[in-house]
């Protein structure tokens, strides 16, 4: 499959072909689920000329079915391009065909989906991960040349890592959010899924940018970063040793020959500890869950996609269309998310956890004032069997290194360094100051290179 920067090269004509022959083998690989199947056609528009780019189905493509994966959304076509679909046509893209998520975005393994699971293309009896795990699993199975996911607690470095391919979560506001649909308003970000980090760049600079449609958009200067990349920049590396210590033997192991490598290659190296993750995990699913439920309040019957049928009153109206229309996952959510938001326990739990997250804010930048850049895992373990029985909490567990970045709003990516002994990727995660994506995309294309070319 040709890359980002190769398909820049070519004609118009060529890219049509292109389109077609991706479209082909997607149908042909209808079995992993990475494409919702009713959008496989959508994408070959003459009006859509340009690079393809595979879209995750909370991203708003003009008069394109939006459903977040969701029976609740069935029938809702988008009136309007998301300001990053806007940015990606300006800059010689063209949205690809819809990708599979967790319903909702609320997931790790996109198994919550309307549409069905999506499968990991490495291997078909492991996750795919989530949510933007169709978008991952399409990279992956060079049915998608890249893609654009959301990650609002690791939803794209997480699937990434399972499928083999580079995620990137650029810092919060980076990259509008007018158009992607809400979960955890504070928390979400688009961003990218590629072949490699160069690939990441490209895409990320067709995107990002200050946005006055979007409130939460940093205007700060934006400036490209492809045409700056520099992997023989010596960084100074914090590594997180007590997450390093948490992963399982065979990821530990090869994020720790990753780090000898890029200290073997003149980087240097520190090993210090970050906060327990017991208190990621405690703020980001009050800070979500409540965020989420006041989000998905809108999705009554009356304004949005599907509405009950056979119904007596307007309460019999929201409680039916709501009740058949969101899954189980997404249920459980709002419910906590009520319950949290509720008289009696908002100063309990949602004030506690807004403290938490201060802490945990304050705990990175007390750290990426010492360094360029932090290292630690992106999972505890690489992709798990994809019929595993885990319960809610040992599911919320598995974002246990990905969720702070988002709860202090920088930016990060994943990149892949080692096989485990089942031929399972295994990624490392980079972070980054603040709207330093330069530096994280440095550090992140150093690192690949050391890994190819060792």
């Amino acid at each position: 499959m040709i890359s980002l920067k190769q398909a820049l090269k070519l004609s118009q004509d060529e890219l049509r072909v292109l389109k077609k022959e991706l479209n082909e083998r997607a149908k042909k690989e209808k079995k992993i689920g990475a494409y919702v199947e009713q959008f496989l056609d959508c994408d070959l528009s003459d009006s859509c000329d340009g690079i393809p780019v595979a879209i995750k189905d909370n991203i708003s493509v003009k008069d394109w079915p939006l459903t977040c994966a969701s029976k609740i959304l069935q029938g809702y076509i988008a009136p309007y391009d998301a300001s990053a679909i806007k940015n990606l046509k300006q800059n010689g893209f063209s949205p690809f065909g819809r990708c599979n998520m967790d319903e909702f975005a609320m997931g790790n393994a996109t198994q919550s989906s309307y549409y069905g699971k999506t499968l990991n293309p490495t291997n078909l009896s492991k996750v795919a991960g989530g949510s933007s795990g169709g978008s991952a699993a399409a990279v992956g199975a060079d049915i998608a040349l890249a893609s654009l996911g959301s990650d609002t607690g690791g939803s794209v470095r997480q699937p990434a890592a399972f499928c083999a391919c580079v995620g990137f979560k650029p810092s919060y506001g980076r990259v509008s959010r007018y158009g992607l649909a809400a979960y955890s308003s504070s928390l979400d970000q688009i961003g990218t899924i590629t072949k490699s980090v160069e690939d990441a760049s490209i895409l990320y600079d067709a995107i990002a940018g200050y946005d006055e449609l979007d409130s939460t958009s940093a205007k700060i200067e934006f400036q490209k970063t492809h045409d700056k990349l520099n992997p023989n920049k010596k960084l100074r590396i914090i590594a997180i040793k007590n997450y390093i210590e948490k992963a399982n033997p065979e990821v530990k192991q090869a994020l720790m020959q990753s780090l000898d490598k890029l200290k073997a290659n003149g980087h240097e190296i520190v090993f210090k500890d970050l906060l327990d993750f017991k208190y990621d995990i405690a703020a980001y699913y009050i800070i979500a869950t409540a965020e989420a439920s006041a989000n998905l309040s809108r999705y009554d019957g009356l304004r949005y996609g599907r509405r009950a049928e056979n119904i007596e009153n307007l309460k019999d109206l929201y409680v039916k269309s709501r009740s058949e229309g969101f899954g189980d996952e997404v249920k459980r959510r709002i419910l906590l998310g009520c319950f949290v938001l509720s008289s009696g326990y908002y100063d309990a739990y949602y004030i506690k956890a807004q403290k938490a997250r201060a802490l945990i804010k304050n705990k990175y930048n007390e750290l990426l004032s010492d360094c360029d850049l932090i290292f630690m895992p992106v999972t505890p373990s690489t992709a798990f069997d994809l019929n595993s029985k885990k319960s809610p909490i040992d599911s919320y567990l598995e974002d246990i290194f990905t969720i702070s970045v988002n709860l202090a709003g920088l930016g990060a990516i994943s990149v892949p360094v080692a096989k485990d002994k089942e031929g399972l990727n295994i990624s490392a995660q980079l972070i980054c100051k603040a709207y330093d994506e330069q530096t994280l995309l440095d550090g992140a294309l150093s690192l690949e290179n050391i890994i190819k070319n060792q």
